[in-house]
């Protein structure tokens, strides 16, 4: 199925968020990362820009609440470098931890990068989970975050083979701006 109409995984399904979801999405992060989830150099990428266009998606329980969360956004790899998306946050209900959910929706999202044509994928985490979807670090050793980071954590996954071959330099936000709110007056 395509993400607009679902994608079904054992008791949850995989929809391209909505604006709908927002503060859905917003107290799964906060109860599943915290609030200093706001303070990482990952979200200093993501801070004012939109998700890249279509990688957006969230995983939905019977009920329809909301208990998965990825999305995936534009980066450039250095100063006039080469587009690539960073992926996250990735974040499921704490309480239905282990349930595949995880592991569904970073299917789902790489798929979706590659069907969209996007060439790599890079993220912030943990070699030993990202590591069964493809990513490592054996290709960002000259990438870089903005701020503090842990440099063993910055992994990447080719979507096209050696679309990472001589990336270097510090990663930068690219892609769509968040509008800003429309101001309202009123006559008198």
């Amino acid at each position: 199925m395509s993400p607009s109409r679902g994608e079904i995984a054992g008791a949850f399904i995989i929809v391209a968020e909505t604006a709908a979801d927002v503060p859905a999405r917003e107290a799964l992060l906060d109860r599943a990362m915290g609030l200093s989830r706001r303070k990482k150099s990952s979200e200093k990428l993501r801070r004012g820009r939109r998700p890249s266009e279509g990688l957006a998606f969230v995983a939905r329980d019977a009920s329809g609440t909301v208990t998965g969360t990825v999305r995936l956004w534009d980066v450039v790899l250095g100063e006039g470098g080469r587009a690539a998306l960073l992926l996250g946050p990735l974040a499921v209900d704490p309480t239905i931890k282990n349930a595949g959910i995880g592991s569904a929706l970073m299917r789902h999202a790489v798929t979706e990068a590659a069907r969209l044509g996007h060439a790599a994928i890079l993220l912030v985490g943990d070699a030993p989970y990202y590591g069964r979807f493809g990513f490592s670090a054996a290709k960002t050793g000259a990438l870089s975050m903005p701020g503090p980071y842990e440099r063993h954590r910055l992994l990447a996954l080719e979507l096209v083979d050696g679309a990472l071959s001589g990336a270097q330099g510090t990663l930068k936000a690219a892609g769509r701006k968040q509008k800003a709110p429309v101001a309202l007056t009123f006559a008198a």
